[in-house]
């Protein structure tokens, strides 16, 4: 049997996809006090209020009153080799795997699956928040 990898450090990360990306980062820079981390494109933006990251991501489709807006979720790793250790352990697990482990431009590192239900789930090693938890 696969050894489950070290434990993550929580669920600090959170994906919204959103119609008007201007009045969301407003909203949660302006009112709620966040700080613009990066923003990769004119499509995204990845927001931090210390130990957390919420991304912003324009959403493709309207939504409809009801809709999901939730992009995926994020557990953040300790160190990039434990993004490898538990993409082996959920794969041999028959967990179905989205995205393949790569090192982002930010130099982040992740991988998506899927929950049971269809949900997305990131695993991710990201430096600013990783180090604070």
């Amino acid at each position: 049997m696969i050894q489950r990898p070290p434990p993550t450090r929580g669920l600090r990360h959170v994906a919204l996809n959103v119609a008007d990306l201007a009045v969301c980062e407003r909203f949660y820079v302006g009112l709620l006090g966040m700080a613009v981390e990066w923003r990769p494109d004119a499509d995204n933006v990845y927001l931090c209020s210390g130990s957390d990251n919420l991304a912003l991501h324009r959403a493709k489709t309207p939504h409809a009153s009801d809709g999901q807006r939730l992009d995926h979720i994020g557990f953040v790793l300790a160190e990039p080799a434990h993004v490898d250790a538990w993409h082996a352990y959920l794969l041999g697990h028959g967990v179905r795997i989205r995205a393949e482990p790569k090192t982002h431009r930010d130099g982040a590192r992740s991988f998506y699956c899927e929950d049971p239900e269809g949900n997305v789930v990131q695993f991710i090693h990201h430096p600013p928040i990783a180090d604070k938890i």
